[in-house]
């Protein structure tokens, strides 16, 4: 599955060569959809579509953590061909490619600010006509989904803005600011579905990959204060009895390296 071996590989590669080989697996895989990818019968196969979209997010999302080096490099292999995919058939084909593109444009002038891209006006009457489409032979939900999704690319591409998001989890709050930060969120929502906010309140990795600090540890009393939910309680117990036990467990090793040494 190109999913998991794009997420696999952005949790525990530590080795850049490995990382850009996974990448190039998942090119290999996506850029077939540049071909307009047929079967025998002249008709677009669903089962390569789908293939194809997972291989192009995960990729994405490998994206986020590259070099600016690197990241420039393959700006400039892709941002001329993703284009052609806004014209796909398969809605998330087109919403995936759309929103790889607002990344690309996002990266791209992060790296240099007198970003150019030349053929703007030709790619924003896309978008546009994408964002305004109002075909009749479309579901009122697929024009609805698309018509919300490429609204924001437009201004991303266009106005280089970008429509804050805030995610709350207990107490927390998270601002998904970017692309990338969003590109990242969606891809773990995916996966966790609704763990994700559990996830976020105690699991190390992602509050580093989101820098939300250590673990926010509440006692009982100013869990009864709070207007939370039994469930979300019930997760921070769980996740202070986790944080507890850690402890704990390191305190019995230093002990036991102590009573080895005298």
């Amino acid at each position: 599955c190109a999913t998991c071996l794009g997420i696999c590989c952005f949790i525990v590669t530590d080795d850049i060569t490995e990382l850009y080989s996974t990448m190039e697996c998942l090119e290999n895989i996506f850029t077939k959809a540049y071909q307009r990818d047929r079967d025998t019968n002249g008709v677009s196969s669903t089962h390569n579509s789908v293939l194809h979209i997972s291989a192009l997010l995960a990729w994405t999302l490998l994206l986020t953590i590259c070099p600016m080096n690197e990241v420039k490099k393959k700006i400039e292999m892709h941002l001329h061909k993703l284009p052609s995919l806004l014209s796909c058939d398969d809605l998330n084909m087109r919403i995936a490619a759309g929103e790889t593109l607002a990344l690309l444009f996002e990266l791209a002038r992060e790296t240099d600010a007198d970003f150019f891209y030349e053929d703007m006006e030709l790619l924003t009457e896309k978008l546009r006509a994408l964002a305004t489409d109002g075909n009749k032979h479309r579901a009122k939900v697929d024009k609805r989904k698309q018509r919300s999704v490429f609204r924001d690319v437009l201004r991303a591409v266009e106005e280089r803005d970008f429509p804050t998001e805030m995610v709350k989890f207990g107490p927390e709050r998270m601002y998904i600011d970017c692309w990338v930060k969003k590109q990242t969120y969606d891809t773990f929502k995916e996966i966790l579905g609704s763990g994700m906010q559990y996830h976020l309140q105690s699991n190390d990795f992602l509050r580093n990959v989101f820098e939300l600090g250590p673990p926010v540890m509440l006692d009982a009393a100013a869990l009864k204060t709070m207007k939370i939910s039994r469930f979300e309680r019930h997760l921070y117990n769980s996740a202070a009895f986790k944080a507890r036990t850690k402890a704990r467990s390191k305190c019995r090793d230093k002990r036991a390296d102590m009573g080895e040494f005298f």
